[in-house]
């Protein structure tokens, strides 16, 4: 099983190094990386994110889709436009990933052996959130990717997944470079708010 994680982070910066830049190429390497990773919680007992990744395949597939099918024909642009959500819209998305932290982490807590159950039903639901908002191109998706990557570098580290940990890391730094990006491309794109 030690073989699986350095190849599932590779994959991962492959994967959102391309999201940075907006390729489509992203979503072929994060299902890849993806499938690997749910093999790899669930030897490690974190139980919600096996599910996680599940998941995150059909996000995937479905931004491979969204972002195929919104280029700006327009503008002969190659690339689906960066939107941003309203301070509203944001709020309600947050209290959404708040409610799926406390419903998962009951969850797992009564019904599972898992291990750090409400630490592990963070990433889950925030990932969730922010996963759609990639998927949909807003903006905002990378600040909540920060705050779930700060909770999964101690969470993987505790559970001695050192590549993950590290993967993660990685892409903490990683979400800022793509805030950045995305938000100097929304300027020289047309906005959409939500």
């Amino acid at each position: 099983m030690g073989y699986l994680e350095p190849i599932a982070t590779v994959l991962g910066v492959v994967h959102l190094f391309l999201l940075i830049r907006q390729s489509l190429w992203a979503f072929p390497a994060g299902i890849g990386m993806v499938s690997l990773y749910a093999v790899i919680f669930f030897d490690a007992q974190l139980y919600g994110n096996v599910g996680l990744q599940a998941v995150f395949c059909c996000l995937l597939a479905y931004g491979w889709w969204y972002w195929l099918s919104h280029q700006d024909k327009a503008e002969a642009s190659d690339k689906a436009p960066i939107k941003s959500l309203s301070g509203k819209a944001l709020a309600l998305w947050l209290a959404a990933g708040a409610v799926g932290l406390v419903t998962i982490g009951a969850i797992m807590d009564r019904f599972t052996d898992g291990v750090l159950p409400f630490w592990d039903a963070y990433i889950v639901s925030f990932s969730l959130v922010a996963q759609v908002l990639l998927a949909r191109k807003y903006l905002q998706n990378w600040l909540i990717w920060m705050g779930v990557n700060v909770v999964a570098i101690g969470l993987y580290f505790s559970q001695e997944l050192y590549w993950t940990s590290g993967l993660y890391t990685l892409f903490l730094l990683m979400c800022v470079w793509g805030y950045w990006e995305w938000r100097h491309g929304q300027s020289r794109s047309e906005p959409e708010t939500a």
